[in-house]
């Protein structure tokens, strides 16, 4: 009885999921395999079997879309699309015509399968999020040690965190030093010293040193929990445009119900129709006035457009996402990882002795060979990148917050910030050089030895080849760009201004991101985001559109985000945007069409002009060429 219980578990669980994912493609294949069936019966004059088969094919393709349409009309006492297409239908059989109505069920099914599959969307992103954050953390009390719940934290405890670790919970280093990587929340591009005193966030990564640090507040006020709570919340906004199409459909519902129901009781009183002429018209208007040209006028041209976004390596992740995309009037890009490549590179090599700058940096590499902080890292990865032979460098000693010390050649060496240097080894000029550098939002390191100022390094988060190009792109086509950091003002400033964008905001944690997205959606109209770390996940999520990078782009970013830029190439923005465009002016036209089909054939139904072949022959008719100008996006 267990072994056949586990087995029913282990075959249940795929098949329902395989159900839930593809059910309406196969319900809409087998109720073509029918129709197919049905109509070559019907050639055959096995009329029996052809109307058995269609009534199969009624079942089996429309059932989905006759259930969702009475669900409306029983708890919502309302109409649908999907009603009226089942009664339509059911209208065209009932005077005889099969064929046509199992035409129409078909067609709708289709739209439906497609449209299922083009607008899944996966709910990953919390879990993601929640990811950040370890389960556990180790609590020192008194002299002993121990694991708990991090849920479990309260404000006061003292937590150790070892090197590699995420930090469990916001808090204040108590004892010990390190180079916490915190991207992820802040968005800064390099780690950022922590020493006696300094604040850290939960979900961060402490660097090469254990820390020490207390508790400022519990696990569901950490600044991670508000960037889950945030973008639960722009989630749960149901888009406009969504609105809007739920509203249309009900009313076009309301309207073509009300119309047939007054074409079944006025013409026998009004005109002296017949009954059966009567019901004969009230079955022609339901066939015309069918929505399938008027919703295939929209699908296959999203479909088209985002087919042609995956070849260019656009993911959009719903037709909605396209038609908004097109809307866009102010790109706003997160700075690391985004605009810029989102590692630290040695920029500026400047020598103040007699060395040459390759010779400065042998040496500087040689010593910060030995330390694992990520700006000696780029130092290294300088020299290798010139093929510099490092000497050995020997009794290496970090100055937590400053730099290090060490011998090369015997010589002793000081590399670090302005505290390394020994007092008065500074002169204006060196000054002067030094604060031009920080002007250019570069971080600063000096090399001194024997009492001697050796030279300067410059360290930056570079931007990225196609960063101005993207932003050029982007202002040709009219639209506003701005730029989004949580890095100091001299960086932002000075990244900015290389990627020539109109509008820059520094300093900002993920809540303060979020503000300033709805300000300038209050202040431009509709904003794209886009954005590629944890900390970018709000905003992403309150900008009408979020882009995400998908080769460097962190977990949640991608799941949050409505686009995905496959490559990482932010050049594709623009052209996104241009996709979007025009796939807004190509549904626009199809509408257009499709309605001015129908208002032509409701007229020639009205005057008795039009018979049911010719009504289903302009209504298919219709729907076909709807389809067909869609898939010009394909080009």
């Amino acid at each position: 009885m267990n072994g056949e219980a586990v087995t029913a578990i282990r075959v249940d669980k795929p098949v329902n999921e395989l159900w839930e994912r593809h059910g309406a493609a196969m319900t809409t294949a087998v109720s073509a395999v029918l129709t197919f069936l049905a109509w070559s019966a019907g050639v055959n004059g096995w009329s029996a079997l052809e109307i058995a088969l269609y009534v199969f094919a009624y079942i089996i393709g429309g059932y989905r879309k006759a259930w969702e349409g009475l669900q409306t009309l029983i708890k919502e006492r309302d109409l649908d699309v999907d009603l009226l297409m089942i009664v339509a239908a059911v209208g065209a059989a009932s005077i005889g015509y099969w064929q046509d109505g199992a035409i129409l069920i078909l067609i709708f099914s289709l739209s439906g399968a497609l449209e299922g599959y083009t607008m899944e969307k996966t709910n990953q992103d919390i879990r993601s999020i929640m990811k950040l954050r370890p389960e556990t953390a180790l609590v020192l009390r008194g002299s002993t040690e121990s694991r708990i719940r991090v849920e479990e934290l309260q404000p006061g405890d003292l937590v150790l965190v070892k090197p590699g670790e995420r930090i469990p919970a916001d808090g204040l280093v108590r004892q010990g030093y390190s180079a916490v990587d915190q991207a992820s929340i802040t968005g800064e591009s390099i780690p950022v010293d922590k020493i006696c005193g300094a604040e850290v966030y939960a979900g961060t990564i402490n660097g090469q040193g254990a820390l020490t640090i207390e508790v400022t507040k519990p696990a569901a006020a950490t600044l991670l929990a508000r960037i889950i709570r945030l973008v639960q919340e722009a989630q749960s906004e149901m888009p406009p445009s969504q609105l809007f199409v739920e509203k249309f459909e009900r009313i076009y519902a309301r309207i073509v119900v009300g119309a047939a129901l007054l074409l079944l009781v006025i013409p026998p009183y009004a005109f002296g129709w017949s009954w059966d002429k009567t019901v004969y018209r009230a079955m022609i208007f339901l066939v015309v006035a069918s929505p399938c040209a008027l919703v295939s006028s929209i699908m296959p041209a999203i479909l088209s457009g985002i087919s042609n976004g995956a070849r260019k390596g656009i993911l959009f992740k719903g037709g909605v996402h396209l038609e908004n995309i097109g809307n866009i009037k102010l790109v706003a890009f997160d700075k690391t990882g985004t605009l810029t490549e989102g590692k630290p590179r040695v920029t500026d090599i400047i020598s103040l002795s007699a060395q040459s700058p390759d010779e400065l940096l042998r040496l500087t590499a040689a010593l910060e060979m030995l330390s694992e902080h990520p700006i000696a890292k780029a130092v290294v990865q300088a020299a290798q990148e010139k093929q510099l032979a490092l000497p050995k460098a020997a009794e290496l000693q970090a100055i937590p917050g400053v730099g290090v010390h060490g011998l090369v050649h015997q010589d002793e060496f000081r590399i670090g910030n302005l505290d390394c240097l020994q007092a008065g080894i500074l002169s204006a000029e060196h000054k002067q050089i030094a604060q031009q550098l920080e002007q250019e939002g570069k971080t600063v390191i000096y090399v001194q030895s024997r009492n001697q100022l050796l030279g300067l390094l410059a360290i930056q988060d570079t931007l990225r080849p196609q960063a101005r190009n993207a932003v050029r792109a982007l202002r040709r086509m009219g639209i506003q760009v701005a730029m989004l950091t949580g890095d100091n003002a001299a960086t932002a400033q000075a990244i900015g201004r290389q990627a020539d964008v109109d509008w820059i905001y520094d300093g900002l944690l993920p809540e303060q991101k979020v503000e300033i997205v709805k300000k300038l959606t209050t202040k431009f109209g509709q904003v794209a985001m886009v954005g590629d770390g944890v900390n970018d996940a709000p905003a992403l999520a309150t900008a009408a559109v979020g882009i995400a990078m998908g080769a460097a782009g962190t977990d949640v970013a991608l799941e949050t985000a409505n686009v995905v830029l496959m490559a990482d190439d932010i050049e594709k923005v623009a052209y996104a945007i241009a996709l979007g465009r025009r796939t807004k002016k190509v549904v626009k036209q199809n509408i257009v069409f499709a309605l001015g089909v129908v208002l032509v054939l409701v007229a020639g139904t009205f005057f008795d002009q039009v018979n049911l072949p010719v009504g289903v022959i302009g209504h298919e008719g219709s729907t076909l060429l709807v389809i067909a100008s869609g898939l010009r996006l394909l080009r």
